[in-house]
């Protein structure tokens, strides 16, 4: 589990950045508002899924994984890897049918996911971001 992974790797993160702390707290507030936007896309997801929801969710964890790797954030990066893979196994159905069956697991990694921007959140008040 990812509970003993740091939310943010912040000596990383600031190479990652040129040592430059302005340019990386920039970028982290950049990362929170684009992973506010896919998480409030997922939520519909679940809600309301349609055909082939679990492409769109896979799409969505990828594109969190990705923002979260560049700047070091371990927690949202493995929490949403691990959203992406589970949503992944669970598009590949017979027709693109929703099964119920795989929408738990899927459930199950985005509520992860949900804590970990919880703290990542949590993080960047505390860093005044």
């Amino acid at each position: 589990m990812w509970t003993t992974v740091d939310v943010i790797d912040w000596d990383e993160a600031m190479q990652q950045c040129g040592e430059d702390e302005e340019f990386l707290r920039e970028l982290l507030g950049d990362l929170r508002a684009e992973t506010d936007t896919q998480m409030a896309r997922m939520e519909e997801i679940i809600r309301n899924p349609t055909d082939s929801p679990f492409v769109a969710m896979v799409r969505a964890a990828h594109v969190i994984k990705g923002a979260a790797s560049n700047l070091m954030c371990g927690q949202l990066r493995e929490t949403a890897h691990a959203l992406e893979s589970v949503s992944q196994a669970a598009s590949i159905t017979p027709n693109g049918m929703l099964n119920p069956d795989v929408l738990q697991p899927v459930q199950e990694k985005f509520a992860n996911l949900k804590v970990a921007v919880q703290n990542y959140h949590t993080y960047l008040i505390s860093v005044g971001v």
